[in-house]
């Protein structure tokens, strides 16, 4: 793909981007090996990036600030150094922009994702980065472009990523990830999924490796995930489209079991998952790579979410956040 070569006319003083976290409603892990995943944006988190010019027009230092907030928790704001995936990011910017080199940068991340729950936390931070940059310098990325960024920083920081997590932290509705290709699958009818942190943090680079030790020792087992991952997967695609909520939930629930089956599951997220069904939840599961981190509970309706909210966070203690999921048409990505 050529390059996007920047005039000087086309740049700003200051440019912001958003994005917004997101959670895996099948697929997660198995994705990884080529599998389908099926994932929700959840807009209540958001993630903005504010970037502005240093030194001019020529190649200069990465500033970063970061305020972490997510809803109804303190902000806490700290200087940093930038990660080697916003730096790897910043460089793969220039290089399709026809810049000289990496630009001098300051940079304000304000981020509402909870960092370590599955949530795609880097994702939304280097996708409403790459909208910062491309309003800055007027470069008129494409969707296509936006994503192969994104992907530039996932890839450093998870060592392999799917690109389910860059596709879902811009999208607007459902998320398909099937043969390489991003989708909008069709929705029904209207359902409600209520997020859940369980407050302990996630271990995606530790269940990551895992998994990989696993199947190496035992290609079976890899196989049998994967292949059961993509038969849920593509039986729940079928329930969203024609709107059968309580068989959608269902398959939520066995999929749990199968992550919990391959020791991806703490015993939190197992008793939440079990607060949540008895609270009247359709189905439930962890979320995201798992060994802690969020459970996502399916409900019928808002009064339904609402009500499974109130009780998990009376008994357990923890805070949720709801995802309206309308009907809809399905459409092609790219």
């Amino acid at each position: 793909m050529s390059p996007h070569h920047v005039s000087q006319a086309d740049e700003r003083r200051v440019a912001t981007g958003r994005a917004h976290g997101k959670i895996i409603l099948l697929g997660e892990h198995a994705v990884v090996y080529g599998a389908p995943a099926l994932a929700l944006p959840v807009p209540a988190l958001s993630c903005q990036a504010t970037a502005g010019r240093l030194n001019g027009h020529g190649p200069g230092p990465l500033r970063l600030r970061r305020v972490v907030s997510p809803p109804g928790t303190p902000a806490e704001t700290t200087e940093e150094s930038a990660s080697e995936e916003l730096r790897l990011l910043v460089d793969a910017f220039a290089r399709r922009a026809g810049l000289a080199g990496p630009p001098g940068l300051e940079v304000l991340l304000e981020s509402g994702v909870p960092p370590a729950r599955g949530l795609g936390s880097s994702a939304a931070t280097a996708r409403a980065l790459v909208h910062a940059l491309d309003r800055l310098f007027g470069t008129g990325l494409s969707d296509r472009d936006v994503f192969e960024l994104v992907q530039v920083s996932e890839q450093s920081a998870h060592g392999r990523a799917s690109g389910i997590d860059a596709l879902a932290t811009g999208g607007t509705g459902p998320v398909l990830l099937a043969d390489g290709r991003g989708s909008t699958p069709p929705v029904g009818a209207a359902c409600h999924v209520v997020v859940v942190d369980t407050g302990s943090g996630s271990g995606t680079g530790k269940a990551v490796a895992m998994l990989r030790d696993l199947f190496t020792r035992a290609p079976g087992r890899r196989t049998e995930f994967l292949d059961r991952s993509t038969e849920l997967t593509r039986a729940a695609l079928g329930d969203l489209a024609n709107g059968r909520l309580p068989a959608l939930g269902r398959r939520l629930t066995v999929c749990h079991t199968m992550l919990a089956g391959l020791g991806l599951t703490t015993e939190r997220t197992d008793a939440t998952v079990r607060a949540a069904l008895d609270a009247g939840a359709l189905g439930a599961k962890m979320t995201g790579g798992g060994l802690g981190g969020c459970v996502i509970a399916l409900a019928a309706t808002r009064r339904e979410a609402a009500a499974v909210a109130a009780l998990l966070t009376r008994e357990q203690g923890v805070r949720t956040w709801h995802v309206p999921v309308a009907k809809g048409a399905g459409h092609d990505g790219f």
